[in-house]
């Protein structure tokens, strides 16, 4: 499952761009184009529905490289981008497409999926993360971050929670029903951010969820707007967070 293997590189605008599977599981690596120097390594998340190259995450990793000089690393989640969805994976999605259509509650639908999911990809990352920092560039000994947005939410609490390696994340947009356990693990330094005016997610659970975490230092981010209006200026954001606890002092 270690196993880290290149598929395809290319470099622009100083930024080191590699294809690589880990095992059959798909992503991309991001790295500055001209340093050899170990440097630290943030792990992203995209979300459901989206893929490994989404613009949320390409745009993030470009600015973990270009402004701090960081690694950044995202694959693609199960049944995801370029991983063929199961028989359950075609069941779930379209039992949310109905919901949707009906205009039902779509958590009875999305809180499992995202469940069963993570119990996927939770291993897969910390493969993944093993592999990673086998490169000289990257190293053993450097601090992790992780960002996730909706399912790479879902994915990324309970794997921080589980995950010593991972000093610092950014969490943001998905239903919270099953992530309480994991936020009463989580110690870490975190940013959260929500949309106060989400019609999907209720505010209230975001809030009980962000008073769950067991950080000392923790941020809550809110904007007004819908769960699909999301703010440049919370990748913005999360950039400066990684960079003040990630950075050599």
């Amino acid at each position: 499952m270690n196993s880290l293997r290149f598929t395809a590189e290319s470099s622009s605008d100083g930024i080191r761009e590699r294809d690589f599977t880990v095992g059959d599981v798909p992503g991309v690596l991001w790295s500055p184009a001209s340093s050899t120097d170990p440097a630290p390594l943030v792990l992203m998340g995209h979300g459901g529905g989206a893929d490994k190259r989404h613009r949320a995450m390409v745009g993030r990793a470009r600015l973990l490289v270009t402004r701090c000089g960081f690694h950044a690393a995202v694959l693609d989640a199960p049944g995801h981008g370029d991983r063929p969805r199961s028989p359950q994976d075609e069941q779930d999605i379209a039992e949310l497409r109905r919901a949707q259509a009906a205009g039902a509650p779509e958590a009875p639908v999305v809180v499992p999926y995202n469940v069963r999911l993570a119990e996927q990809a939770v291993p897969e990352y910390r493969a993944t993360l093993d592999a990673l920092q086998e490169l000289p560039e990257i190293g053993t000994g450097g601090p992790v971050g992780y960002v996730g947005l909706g399912l790479g939410m879902a994915i990324g609490m309970p794997l921080v929670a589980a995950e010593p390696r991972i000093t610092a994340a950014v969490f943001g947009m998905t239903w919270p029903d099953a992530l309480f356990e994991a936020a009463k693990r989580i110690t870490v330094p975190v940013e959260f951010a929500l949309h106060w005016d989400s019609g999907r997610i209720p505010r209230e659970a975001s809030l009980a969820l962000f008073d769950a975490f067991a950080s000392a230092e923790k941020s809550l981010h809110a904007h007004a707007g819908e769960h699909v209006a999301w703010h440049l200026v919370e990748a913005d954001s999360a950039t400066r967070f990684f960079a003040r606890h990630l950075s050599p002092a």
